[in-house]
C-alpha cells in the first residue's frame, strides 16, 4: 500500500530535530490507521445528526453485543472480566497534576522552554504537557511544543541553566507568598514530577502534515512524535510513558486509540503495556460506556479524568435538540449540579470496579484554574475556595486533581498531604449500573439562576477566548469584561473547553427561547422573559464595545482591528446559525492566521454550509 505523506513547507528543515528519520517511519508505519480513524469521525456525525433528527437520548450497549474493537462482551466489560493495567510506581501517587503547554506563542527556545521549567520545578506529582485545549496551534506552535519537550528531558545545557534562572524566580514569589522558598536543590527537583502528554483529539487534523491529499490525524502525529522521540530517555530514567487521550465518545473510539498505541508500541519494539493512558471523561456518551472504555484499552489504561467545561459542553451539545433541556448560568453549574453529580458517581464507581486480577483505576479530579494574582482580600477568598473544592474531591474519592498554573500546586497540595494515602483505588463504592433511571440522571436538571450578568459572563468570555486562540494563546488569563480593573475578582486560566460551553449554552438560550429568572432593569427585562435573538444581538454590541476600550493588559491592543473582529463573527455567526455547529474550534481553527475579515467571514460561511448541506466538518488547514 502507497503511503503520501506531505509536510507543510519548510517544517522538516526546520524541525529536523523533531522530526527524526525515526519518527518519519513511523508516522509513515501508522498512518494507515487513519482510515479508521476518518471512519469513525463520519460514525460520529451521523450519530449526532440522527439523534438531533429522531429527538434521540443517548442509550447504554446492549450487554450482549462485543465492545466495539474488541472480542469482549459489554456484559464482561462492566463486570471487570479483562485484564487491566498494571499501574506503575510513578503514577501510584498524583496528588496533584499541573496541566499547560511547553512553549508560549512565537517565542524563541529560551523563552518557550520556560514553560517546562516551571513545569517540572513546580512540586506537581505530575504534570500533563499540552497538545490540545491549552497548546497554541499558530505557526509552527505544536512543534515547538514537541522541541522544548525533548530538550528539557535530555537536560540539554540551555534547558538547565534557564531551569536554574527559573528555580531563583518561583522561591522569589514563595518567599512572598508562603514566607519560605519551595525548592531546596532545583536539580533533584526536575527528577519528582512525572511527565505526561495530552495528544490532540481525533476529531482534529495536525497543521503540518497531509495523508493522500487530505489531514491527518493529530493524534497519530502527537503520539508518534512524543512517543518516539523521548521513549528512550524516560525508560532509562526507570520513567513511565504515559498519554492523556481526550474528546473520546465512545468504546470505539478508545479501541482505535488502543490500536494507534499497539500498533506505536510493535513498531518500537515495545512490550504491550509499555506505554500508559488517561482518558479524559468530557464527553457525555462515555458516561454511558464507562467500563466498556476501560476494557477496550487494557493493557494500557490507568484512570479516568473528570473535567467540567469540555462535559458540559457535550451535554448541552448531545441535548440541543430537547427544547425543555435548558441550561443555567455556567457559574451555577458545579461539579455537585444536578447532572454534574452523576457524572461524578459514575466516574468513581467505574475505577472501583476491580478486573479479573483484582486491579482497580485511578480518578485525577477536575481543573483548579484559579490563579493566586489579584487583591490581597481576592486572593484569600479564591484560594480557600480552590482548597475546599480539593477538599470535596478527597472527599468523594479522587486520588488527586488538577492545577492550571504553577503557583497553586502548593496550596492544593496539601489537602491530599494531610490524607496521606498515595491514592484511593479500591475505595468501596456501589457497583455502577445502567438503568433507565441511570440515563436520566446523566441530563437531570435542577432550578438555579439565568440572568443577564450571566450571558454577559458567557458572552465576554467566549469572544475573548476565540480572540486570544487566534493569536496563538490557546490557554489565557480571563474574566468578563465588567470585571476589568477589580483585582478582588481574580483572572482564571481558560483554555479551549470554556469557548465551547460559552457558545453552546449562548446558542441553547437563544434557539429554545430560555426564560430568565430574574428582572434587568438596565436591559428592560423582567423575570420569565425569553432571551431573544434581539437581545443577544444587544449583549454582543455591548460587550464587544467593553472589548474594544480595554486597556492592553485585558485585550492586546494589536487584536483589536485583527483577530477581535473576526472572534466576534465567529461568536455571532455560531450562536444565530440554526444548525449548531459541533464544534467552536473548528471555527477558530480555520481562521489560524487570517486577519482579513472578510477571508474570516468567508471560511465561516464555507464551514457552516458544508455541514449544513453534507453533514461534514471541515477540519484541514486551508494554508497547508
Amino acid at each position: 500500500m502507497s503511503i503520501d505523506l506531505e509536510f507543510r513547507s519548510g517544517v522538516l528543515e526546520d524541525y529536523a530535530d523533531v522530526y527524526t528519520p525515526e519518527v518519519l517511519r513511523t508516522l509513515e508505519a501508522l498512518a494507515p490507521l487513519d482510515a479508521q480513524r476518518r471512519e469513525l469521525m463520519a460514525q460520529r456525525a451521523a450519530r449526532r445528526k440522527r439523534r438531533a433528527e429522531n429527538g434521540e437520548r443517548i442509550g447504554f450497549l446492549d450487554p450482549g453485543s462485543l465492545v466495539p474493537g474488541t472480542s469482549i462482551t459489554v456484559a464482561d466489560a462492566r463486570a471487570g472480566r479483562f485484564d487491566g493495567a498494571v499501574i506503575p510506581p510513578d503514577l501510584q501517587r498524583q496528588w496533584i497534576q499541573g496541566t499547560g503547554p511547553a512553549t508560549k506563542p512565537r517565542s524563541d527556545v529560551r523563552a518557550g522552554i520556560r514553560n517546562v521549567a516551571y513545569a517540572l520545578l513546580s512540586g506537581a506529582d505530575g504534570w500533563m504537557f499540552d497538545g490540545e485545549d491549552a497548546l497554541g496551534q499558530v505557526d509552527t506552535m505544536s512543534l515547538d511544543n514537541h522541541r522544548n519537550l525533548k530538550l528539557a528531558l535530555v537536560r540539554s545545557p540551555l534547558f538547565l541553566e534557564v531551569a536554574e534562572e527559573v528555580s531563583r524566580e518561583m522561591n522569589q514569589w514563595a518567599q512572598g507568598f508562603f514566607g519560605r522558598p519551595i525548592i531546596a536543590d532545583w536539580r533533584q527537583q526536575l527528577d519528582f514530577t512525572t511527565v505526561i502528554y495530552r495528544v490532540r483529539g481525533l476529531h482534529l487534523d495536525d497543521r503540518h502534515i497531509r495523508l493522500d491529499g487530505h489531514g491527518f490525524s493529530a493524534s497519530l502525529a502527537d503520539m508518534a512524535l512524543y512517543v518516539v522521540n523521548n521513549h528512550d530517555r524516560l525508560r532509562a530514567a526507570g520513567r513511565s510513558i504515559v498519554l492523556y487521550l481526550p474528546k473520546t465518545q465512545t468504546a470505539g473510539d478508545a479501541a482505535c486509540f488502543n490500536a494507534f498505541i499497539l500498533a506505536l508500541e510493535s513498531h518500537l519494539g515495545l512490550p504491550v503495556g509499555t506505554i500508559k493512558c488517561y482518558v479524559l471523561v468530557e464527553q457525555i456518551e462515555q458516561c454511558f460506556q464507562l467500563m466498556e472504555i476501560r476494557a477496550a484499552l487494557s493493557p494500557h489504561f490507568v484512570g479516568f479524568n473528570t473535567g467540567r467545561w469540555d462535559y458540559i459542553n457535550s451535554v448541552s451539545d448531545a441535548m440541543a435538540w430537547d427544547r425543555a433541556f435548558v441550561n443555567p448560568n455556567i457559574s451555577s453549574i458545579t461539579m455537585t449540579y444536578a447532572y454534574m453529580r452523576a457524572y461524578e458517581d459514575r466516574v468513581r464507581r467505574a475505577m472501583n470496579t476491580p478486573d479479573r486480577n483484582g486491579r482497580f483505576a485511578l480518578w485525577q479530579g477536575g481543573m483548579e484554574p484559579n490563579i493566586p494574582v489579584g487583591s490581597e482580600a481576592g486572593v484569600s477568598a479564591s484560594m480557600k475556595k480552590a482548597v475546599a473544592g480539593a477538599e470535596r474531591e478527597q472527599r468523594e474519592g479522587a486520588s488527586g486533581k488538577w492545577v492550571a498554573h504553577w503557583k497553586m500546586v502548593h496550596i492544593v497540595r496539601p489537602v491530599w498531604e494531610k490524607a496521606g494515602q498515595d491514592n484511593q483505588a479500591g475505595r468501596a463504592f456501589p457497583p455502577l449500573t445502567h438503568t433507565a433511571g441511570d440515563a436520566a440522571s446523566l441530563v437531570q436538571l435542577e432550578p438555579a439562576p439565568r440572568t443577564i450578568a450571566g450571558a454577559r459572563d458567557l458572552l465576554s468570555v467566549a469572544l475573548q477566548y476565540g480572540n486570544a486562540f487566534l493569536r496563538g494563546f490557546q490557554a489565557a488569563a480571563l474574566k468578563p469584561a465588567d470585571f476589568f480593573g477589580n483585582d478582588d475578582v481574580l483572572y482564571l486560566m481558560e483554555d479551549m473547553a470554556t469557548g465551547e460551553i460559552r457558545l453552546s449554552i449562548l446558542w441553547e438560550w437563544i434557539h429554545k427561547g430560555a426564560l430568565l429568572t430574574e428582572a434587568d432593569a438596565g436591559m428592560g427585562c423582567a423575570a420569565g422573559d425569553a432571551f431573544t435573538p434581539a437581545l443577544f444581538a444587544r449583549l454582543l454590541e455591548e460587550e464587544y464595545a467593553k472589548l474594544q476600550k480595554a486597556s492592553n493588559r485585558d485585550v492586546h491592543d494589536d487584536s483589536k482591528e485583527t483577530t477581535l473582529p473576526i472572534a466576534r463573527a465567529i461568536v455571532q455567526t455560531y450562536v444565530q446559525s440554526g444548525i449548531k455547529a459541533p464544534w467552536y474550534v473548528d471555527l477558530l481553527n480555520l481562521n489560524l492566521g487570517v486577519e482579513s475579515l472578510a477571508e474570516a467571514e468567508r471560511r465561516i460561511a464555507r464551514y457552516l454550509d458544508t455541514f449544513r448541506k453534507e453533514g461534514l466538518r471541515m477540519t484541514e488547514n486551508l494554508d497547508f
